[in-house]
């Protein structure tokens, strides 16, 4: 049976694949109650041509289709970054049970940080959100990715 940390180890690959696409890497995977993956997407709005092309936005809609529902109940989404503003609204949406994400991101993030989009009142479906595993490593995909583009 997997755990948290081969979900996040998935999202990592995912991140990779959007950095390698010249996008910003963030990876997202959605698993179903009994252990499976049932989608997995990196972020992709350059490329797509949409803004909203975010890696959780992405694994939410392929999961939901693969489904055949946009609710997405007893599902934990893994993601390599805290979730901005857009993407935890669609968490809530989506009725997630449990959000795992690996990186604080005290500019960017809306969970931890900034609007604390779980906590607002407004808020109508609130996932357990936890810390997971491998925050250095998702941290240090995201640094080195800045640092190469700053340098070009």
């Amino acid at each position: 049976m997997r755990d948290d940390n081969d979900y996040m180890r998935l999202a990592l690959a995912e991140a990779a694949k959007a950095a390698e696409a010249g996008e910003v890497p963030v990876g997202a995977v959605v698993v179903a109650p009994d252990g499976d993956v049932i989608a997995a997407a990196h972020n992709a709005p350059v490329g797509s041509h949409d803004p909203t092309g975010h890696a959780e936005i992405r694994a939410l809609r392929d999961a939901a289709r693969l489904i055949g529902n946009y609710r997405l109940t007893d599902m934990m989404l893994f993601v390599t970054l805290e979730p901005c503003a857009m993407c935890a609204g669609a968490i809530s949406h989506a009725r997630i049970a449990r959000l795992v994400y690996a990186a604080d991101d005290p500019k960017g993030g809306a969970v931890m940080h900034g609007p604390r989009f779980f906590e607002q009142p407004t808020c109508h479906h609130r996932p357990v959100v936890e810390q997971g595993p491998f925050g250095e490593d998702a941290a240090a995909m995201l640094k080195d990715f800045f640092r190469a583009r700053r340098k070009s």
